[in-house]
Formats: structure tokens, C-alpha cells, sequence
């Protein structure tokens, strides 16, 4: 019961996070003396921060659906580590990240989808796409099985070159207007830093993840929570329009 109100906890001081957005010192950099370890240590936490997350329930939106929202994430970054100390001026202890999420539904149990985030007071904006095939797409009996592939890509960090590949496996189950999912993944993070001198080794790492999360439909209006749980944590919430 503990493990529930803390994440319940984490959900409800996801907007409140965005302020901390301010106080961030703004600029990723690599300095002079930035190690190979301190590279591997903040690129894995960063690439995680800014992977795909599902925030949707395995079920396909089908052929006339679509999703439209916004979205924020928070992930619980290391920020007192030198890694993140010398790569920035006040790394906060949760670096939030807004998002336009746009959700489109195909035929054969397809979905596709974009994300775009960008924030003041953020030295950096990340873009990424999705797509979703319903293995099955449940019923009254049955629940939805997806599997999902994602990409996305860091833009506006002139000292790193930062993209993931994810996949993931989810169910779902709907009951009335609730609709809880689970999942595992995978995150492949791929870093290259484009300082001259430093002579970094490019950094690709595989880092499993689990995440649960619940949807809440009313009428066109959504809600989604989802917790992802690896490396470090994430904690979204969704708010959104479709069909």
C-alpha cells in the first residue's frame, strides 16, 4: 500500500514540477575532465528521461480514432552526482518534461504517433514517433496485447548527439471507464559527444523497464497515469482528447 501512495504522490506533484523547470541552470555541457564513466552515468539517465513512453492502453484506437493531448513526465535524475553537477548548473531532483502527444488509429490493429517537447528555462526540445500494432485487440473476454516500437531524438545540446530506440509488450483490460495497463521494455540509448578534445567513446546501453498505468475516459476527455519503473523512475499524466 506504501509503494501506491507514493506513486499516487509523484502523480500529484507532476505539474508542480514544471516550476522547477526555471530554476534549471539551463546549459548541458561537457567540460574539460568529463570522464567516460560520468558520460555512460548521465547519458543513461538522460536518454531514459526522454524515451517514449506508452501513456495509451494496449487496446488499437482503431480506424476513425484519434488521440490528441498534452502531457508531462518526470523523471527522478541523480542530480547531486558530479555527472550531473558538471554537466549543468542546478540540476534539479526531477527534471519535467511537457509533450505534445498525437495519437492516430489505422486499420489491422495499427496506431501510430509523434511527440514534441520543448520547455522555457530547458536547453533542449526532443521530437519522437511511435508505432503500435494490436496483437489482440480484446473484447469482453479477452484483454488487448500490443507491441510498440519508438524513437526519439534530443535536439538543441551542441556538446551531445542523444537518441533511444524502445520496445515494448503491453495488456490491457477495460472495465467500464477505467482501463488498467502493464508492460515491459526495453530502452536502447545511444550517445556521441561532439566536443573536440575530450574523446569520449561512443555510449550505447540497453536498459530494461516495467511500467503500469491506468486510463480514465470520460466522454472525448482522457486521463491517463503511467509509472515507469528502471534506472530511474518516471511518472506520467495525460490529459487528452479522441475517439
Amino acid at each position: 500500500m506504501s509503494s501506491l501512495k507514493k506513486i499516487f504522490f509523484n502523480f500529484s506533484l507532476l505539474f508542480l514540477l514544471l516550476g522547477q523547470t526555471f530554476a534549471w541552470g539551463g546549459t548541458i555541457s561537457l567540460p574539460t575532465g568529463f570522464g567516460q564513466t560520468e558520460f555512460k552515468d548521465m547519458t543513461r539517465e538522460l536518454g531514459l528521461a526522454i524515451s517514449s513512453v506508452q501513456a495509451a492502453p494496449a487496446e488499437p484506437l482503431g480506424i476513425i480514432g484519434f488521440d490528441v493531448g498534452v502531457e508531462v513526465t518526470a523523471a527522478k535524475i541523480a542530480s547531486k552526482q558530479a555527472y550531473w553537477t558538471k554537466a549543468t548548473s542546478k540540476p534539479p531532483s526531477s527534471l519535467p518534461l511537457p509533450k505534445l502527444h498525437v495519437q492516430k488509429g489505422l486499420p489491422f490493429g495499427i496506431d501510430v504517433g509523434a511527440t514534441y517537447s520543448s520547455a522555457q528555462g530547458l536547453d533542449f526540445s526532443v521530437v519522437g514517433a511511435e508505432v503500435k500494432y494490436a496483437i489482440l485487440s480484446g473484447n469482453v473476454a479477452l484483454p488487448a496485447v500490443a507491441i510498440r516500437g519508438a524513437y526519439t531524438k534530443l535536439m538543441g545540446v551542441d556538446a551531445l548527439d542523444l537518441s533511444t530506440i524502445s520496445a515494448d509488450l503491453s495488456v490491457s483490460k477495460g472495465v467500464t471507464f477505467v482501463t488498467p495497463f502493464v508492460g515491459v521494455g526495453m530502452v536502447k540509448t545511444s550517445a556521441k559527444e561532439k566536443v573536440q578534445g575530450l574523446n569520449l567513446k561512443e555510449e550505447e546501453q540497453d536498459i530494461q523497464r516495467t511500467f503500469a498505468g491506468v486510463k480514465l475516459s470520460l466522454a472525448v476527455i482522457n486521463f491517463v497515469f503511467q509509472a515507469d519503473f528502471s534506472e530511474i523512475p518516471l511518472y506520467t499524466l495525460r490529459i487528452n482528447v479522441g475517439l
